[in-house]
Parts: C-alpha cells; sequence; structure tokens
C-alpha cells in the first residue's frame, strides 16, 4: 500500500524559544496523516511530511494557527 506522500515547509512567525517549537512539532506530529515533523526554531519554520489522502495542508496550517502561531498564506 503506497501513500500520496508530500512534503509540505510553513513558515512559522511568533516561535521564540525551544517550547514554542517543540509545541508545533508535537501538534504537528499529532495530527492524523502526519509522518514526520521538523521544526526550525532560528529558520521559523516547519517542514512536515504526511500523506495527501489523510491531510491537507490547510489542516496543518490551523493546527499551527491553533497554538496561537502566525503561518503566513
Amino acid at each position: 500500500m503506497s501513500m500520496a506522500a508530500e512534503s509540505l515547509t510553513m513558515p512559522v512567525k511568533g516561535m521564540t524559544c525551544g517550547n514554542c517549537a517543540r509545541s508545533v512539532e508535537r501538534k504537528l506530529t499529532a495530527t492524523p496523516g502526519v509522518t514526520k515533523t521538523s521544526v526550525d526554531l532560528a529558520g521559523g519554520r516547519a517542514t512536515v511530511e504526511y500523506d495527501t489522502d489523510l491531510v491537507k495542508p490547510e489542516v496543518l496550517m490551523d493546527a499551527v494557527r491553533q497554538l496561537g502561531f502566525e503561518v503566513p498564506a
């Protein structure tokens, strides 16, 4: 069974510390369909590998916004 794997790198504004980055990483990793997450605090971005059949980019961006961070469209 093959997944429709996609990778998305999104800017995340408002992360100021390691805790911010970890909460973004946890939130994204907990999203159904996400296979891998890496957050670059210094670069202000999150890279997510996900199954396009299970989750859409908007859902991933909204998950980060729910934490109070800005994800420019």
